[in-house]
């Protein structure tokens, strides 16, 4: 049995909330992992369709009360846990009332892609650096999902490099076709830099939409997952643009899907 410790990092997981499938792999992934003996943690963000009350969300005093910088400005971060039911895992919610209030994940009721996207996600990514920080709890493996995770990969061979909680991490992006036309403002690199970020470490985001997001995550990213089982042209060709082609695996959505990861988890750490 390993006793790895894996950080999960996701926009979503099933019960509290699912729009992609997104949500299901972070529900079953973590569980699997967890009954071969890893140590599990989850973070997600307290998007304003969780029901607090029907999923018995509640603030942890403890961990909330640092603030994030996005560009220019702080913002408090507040941090919630939840169980999911039958199943002996917790799922830590990065919450903040400016961003993620709303009752909408990524788009408004007229299905416009909010402007401040960007925001959320460099708020979210720095927000789980730290809140496991101030758990005090190293990862072995930091699992990222989707696009919205795509900055952590960077933070940690970078900002985090020689944190002792994260020294020793190594990082893992799955990518998921869940694309957005939307292009961001010319501001993004600028608010997406932390220290000992120089500026030609953060050139796939020049694009500032979602293929560059992306791009960042693969490129730093220990290892690459590509979790669809049939994707188009434009998506292999973003595949195939990462420089370091050894790194990028598919696993199958079959019945060794769980031991997969358990030895992929295991071949990264030793």
């Amino acid at each position: 049995m390993s006793n790895l410790r894996i950080l999960y990092v996701a926009n979503e997981i099933n019960p509290f909330l699912k729009t992609t499938e997104v949500a299901d792999f972070v529900r079953k992934l973590p569980q699997g992992m967890q009954e071969r003996g890893m140590e599990i943690r989850i973070l997600v963000p307290r998007f304003g369709l969780i029901n607090e009350r029907k999923n018995r969300l509640h603030e942890v005093v403890r961990l909330s009360g640092i603030n994030i910088s996005v560009g220019d400005e702080e913002k408090p971060l507040i941090i919630k846990v939840a169980s999911i039911p039958n199943a002996k895992l917790q799922v830590y919610f990065i919450d903040n009332e400016d961003y993620f209030h709303r009752k909408s994940v990524f788009f408004d009721k007229e299905d416009n892609f909010y402007e401040d996207n960007d925001e959320r996600a460099i708020f979210f990514c720095k927000g789980v650096l730290e809140t496991v920080k101030k758990l005090g709890w190293s990862p072995d493996i930091v699992h990222c999902n989707d696009w919205m995770t795509s900055l952590i990969p960077l933070y940690l061979k970078t900002t985090y490099k020689n944190d002792p909680i994260f020294k020793e991490s190594k990082s893992v992006f799955t990518v998921y076709d869940n694309r957005f036309t939307h292009k961001f403002g010319d501001d993004l690199i600028d608010k997406v830099k932390m220290i000992d970020i120089e500026d030609s470490m953060l050139h796939p985001l020049k694009t500032a939409d979602y293929e560059g997001f992306i791009k960042l995550g693969m490129e730093y990213a220990d290892t690459v997952i590509n979790a669809n089982d049939e994707t188009d042209d434009s998506f292999n060709q973003l595949l195939a643009e990462i420089s370091d082609q050894d790194k990028v695996d598919t696993i199958e959505k079959d019945d060794n899907f769980l031991d997969s990861y358990y030895n992929l988890y295991n071949e990264l750490v030793g």
